[in-house]
This record gives structure tokens, sequence and C-alpha cells, in this order.
């Protein structure tokens, strides 16, 4: 099994249907990983789905109460502050997704994201990992 990070446009779809909900499904059999910074970014994505109307209170209660049960490896986030700041420098993108992209490089796999303009970022040479959209999982 390939171990991959994925970051929270990913594992919402686990636990909200929308588009690119299957591909994300399919993520699921490999060795996950994730910062423990996915944990508020998915409440506050849960949060917002729920302002817009998109969500019940109960089902994002619901889909919070799935996602703590996730089978998925959260890191701690201390450790990879420094790479996270040398890689949204070098990226010109914010630092706080640059730490799911440091965790990949940690971790020598490569990194999942259903967010288009991360995606199309090219890691600075020297970085085994990959970048990947959601939407080429088929490949893996």
């Amino acid at each position: 099994m390939t171990t991959l990070v994925v970051d929270a446009s990913v594992a919402i779809k686990w636990v909200v249907q929308e588009q690119g909900t299957a591909e994300a499904l399919l993520l699921r059999r490999h060795n996950l990983s994730a910062p423990e910074l996915l944990i508020p970014e998915c409440a506050n994505i849960l949060w917002k789905k729920v302002r817009r109307r998109e969500l019940t209170e109960q089902e994002a209660r619901l889909a919070a109460r799935l996602l703590e049960r996730a089978d998925i490896d959260l890191a701690p986030t201390r450790r990879l502050l420094e790479p996270a700041t040398m890689l949204a420098i070098a990226l010109d993108h914010p630092a706080y997704d640059c730490v799911y992209l440091a965790l990949a490089a940690t971790l020598a796999c490569d990194f999942v994201t259903a967010d288009e303009r991360l995606s199309r970022k090219t890691l600075p040479r020297g970085y085994s990992s990959r970048v990947l959209h959601l939407s080429d999982v088929g490949r893996l």
C-alpha cells in the first residue's frame, strides 16, 4: 500500500457528497497521513457549509464524528514549521497549505489535494514528493 498525505479538501469529501467524492473514497485503500492541522480545517469547512446552508447542523455534527474516526495518521505540526515556512516562501503560497507539503516531503510520499491552485504548484528541486490533484488518483 502506498502512503499519501491528504488535506482537508480531500478528507471532507469522505463525509460530504460533492464533486470528487468517489475519487476521495478510492484513496482510503492507501495509508493516509495528514498534519494535525487537518482537524481545524475540516471543522472550518463544516462550519462554512452550515453557514451557507449546504449542510444542516445535524449533518455537520455527523460528518465531524465520522472524520474523528477516519483511519488517518495525524502528525504533530511543530517539526514542520521550518520546512513549511521555506516551502511557502519558495512557492509564494500560504504556509498552512505548505504544512501538508512539508509532511509529504518528510514522509517521502506524494500529496493529494482537491485544491486546483495548490495542485498546480511544483515542488522545488530536491523533493521526491509530488503534488497531485484528486482527479489524478486513478493513476496511483
